[in-house]
């Protein structure tokens, strides 16, 4: 079944399926669609596009949203919130790598 045919109610648990609208989001974080908005144009996060051009955000989005928020909370301007979370996911990538990549030279040395 394609996507947009899918049922709704399975898609309320997807972590990325597009619920939000942006009025609803901004409500959810505490903030306004300029701060939504700012945090897309940063390429943070790119909300997904209903059929007559609105934004849509995910619960998952919405997460990653309200990081950049504490952020900016503490003084941080709203473009560095955004690279720094970018460097957090991308180092928490990293580590994960590594210890995938540890646990298999551990297995493959068991086995020599």
């Amino acid at each position: 079944m394609p996507a947009e045919n899918a049922p709704v109610a399975g898609s309320l648990d997807d972590d990325d399926y597009p619920a939000y609208t942006m009025g609803r989001a901004a409500d959810v974080l505490g903030t306004t669609p300029a701060f939504l908005r700012a945090v897309g144009e940063a390429g943070l996060i790119t909300p997904l596009r209903s059929g007559g051009g609105h934004r849509r955000y995910s619960r998952g989005q919405l997460r990653i949203a309200a990081r950049a928020r504490e952020l900016v909370d503490q003084g941080t301007p709203v473009e560095a919130a955004c690279r720094i979370i970018t460097l957090e996911n991308q180092l928490d990538d990293a580590r994960r790598l590594n210890r995938e990549m540890r646990r298999k030279l551990n297995e493959h040395g068991a086995d020599t």
